[in-house]
């Protein structure tokens, strides 16, 4: 099918997506009501106001509270100056914010030649992609907590290494699993930036034990190991590998170890490969991609950090793979097996995000060269400019040149680059079940809310 190249015909296909995703985002996915902003609020609330504990409050009528460090909530203070709806859209505007960080650092310098049309085409898929519309449905951390760290990607592709840490250490102090991107840090030999990525964790932990010293010793000592805490790991949101062997019935903790060492060999060789190319929105990519894998919990909502692996597909050439899996991404599949989740159906179809996080993880490409034609760049444009090589996501280091890519290449980032207003739908559109939250405490902190049923663990 070929795009219109009028500005009458753009603008009745931009109202017709408009539409349909409007209509899509209304009824179809399940609004999640900023669940878990109001377990941040409530907790915060509580603590401040009220003299309670901070992981004693749960949310009325759940047993859901507050599982992230210390650190988190101390972060959240000023939320106890606010009253809800304040904070509501304070969190809205900061997930607007974030995303259009995401986006341009993915994007790259060409973000701005798509003009209006490519920004409403970004927004109308931004807006379908499952795990986005439940971040900002329930008022979620996860796209901030994406940006501190690709900002850290930006500045060692970019010769500022020595910056470079301060987004990753802070992203670590609010919740643990950004703190696997040390670890690359040290793959990549960038010692002097895992240090800082180290230091800046620590001294926020310490801060947070400075401020609040009961809830950081009961954190640490015993809600960090209680998973009860967390939400039921074969709650179906959960597409980690400890969501597929608990599905299966597989208790035993050895064999969820033993996938996860595979898992971490896998990323640690492909992550260094990636970095001797001088391709660092693939490293990253990669360990966003093992840290929702070797999580015990990924709840729906957290594999925003999918995202980085999408720019990576279209700028290796692949755009046509990059648009089918995140059309997955955008059905909420994974909630037919709500119920159930036995046979064979269950095993593959409970689990396709984590399949396609897996299968992203083994077969992400590193190295490949890329001069494509600006297929949108045309439709954008009635006189299309000659292609011409499209500057990569993240500039190189100057000691690690990294392979150039096409326009075509830099269509998904610029596209989405200027998208920025179409988050709200992305807010309005939570899919997951509709039952009532069940007994086992689940954090808001990243999945309890997810869904209104069963809420999964936190």
């Amino acid at each position: 099918m070929r795009l219109p190249r009028t500005d009458r015909g753009r603008l009745l296909l931009v109202l017709a997506l408009a539409t349909a995703v409007t209509a899509f985002t209304a009824t179809v996915p399940l609004l999640r009501g900023w669940f878990d902003l109001r377990v941040y609020y409530g907790a915060v609330d509580s603590w401040v106001h009220h003299g309670g504990r901070l992981y004693d409050y749960r949310v009325p009528g759940t047993t859901y509270g507050f599982t992230y460090p210390p650190f988190a909530a101390v972060a959240m203070l000023p939320m106890a100056l606010l009253g809800l709806h304040t904070a509501i859209a304070a969190a809205l505007l900061l997930n607007l914010a974030a995303l259009a960080v995401v986006l341009r650092i993915l994007a790259g310098p060409a973000w701005r030649r798509y003009g209006w049309y490519g920004c409403v085409l970004g927004a109308c898929a931004l807006a379908l992609f499952e795990p986005l519309r439940d971040t900002f449905s329930f008022g979620q951390v996860n796209v901030l907590l994406l940006a501190l760290v690709l900002a850290d990607a930006w500045l060692l592709a970019t010769g500022r290494g020595r910056w470079a840490g301060i987004g990753i250490g802070l992203a670590a102090a609010v919740k643990l699993t950004p703190a696997l991107f040390i670890g690359l840090l040290l793959l990549a030999r960038r010692r002097r930036a895992a240090a800082v990525a180290t230091a800046v964790a620590v001294v926020a932990t310490a801060l947070a034990a400075a401020v609040a010293p009961d809830a950081s010793r009961f954190y640490w000592t015993e809600a960090m190991w209680d998973t009860t805490r967390v939400g039921r790991l074969d709650y179906v949101s959960n597409q980690s590998l400890q969501g597929i062997l608990a599905r299966l019935g597989e208790p035993d903790r050895a064999v969820w170890a033993v996938a996860v060492l595979l898992v971490l060999g896998v990323w640690a060789t492909r992550a260094r490969r990636a970095v001797a190319a001088g391709e660092w929105t693939t490293a990253f990519a990669l360990t966003g991609l093992t840290a929702c894998l070797v999580s015990p919990i990924t709840w729906v909502h957290h594999l925003v950090w999918l995202l980085p692996s999408f720019a990576v597909l279209v700028r290796a050439g692949h755009p046509r793979l990059a648009a089918a899996l995140y059309a997955v991404l955008c059905t909420s599949v994974v909630w037919l097996w709500f119920d159930d989740a036995s046979g064979v159906d269950g095993f593959l179809g409970s689990n396709t995000y984590t399949w396609i996080t897996l299968g992203l993880l083994l077969w992400l490409p590193i190295g490949q060269r890329r001069r494509a034609r600006p297929t949108l760049a045309r439709s954008a444009s009635t006189t299309a400019p000659a292609p011409s090589p499209a500057a990569p996501a993240i500039a190189p280091v100057p000691d690690q040149p990294e392979p150039s890519s096409g326009v075509r290449a830099t269509a998904l980032g610029a596209a989405a680059g200027r998208a920025f207003g179409l988050t709200r739908n992305a807010s309005s559109d939570p899919t997951g079940s509709t039952r009532p939250p069940v007994s086992n405490p689940q954090s808001s902190s990243a999945r309890a809310s997810s869904y209104t049923a069963k809420p999964p663990p936190s």
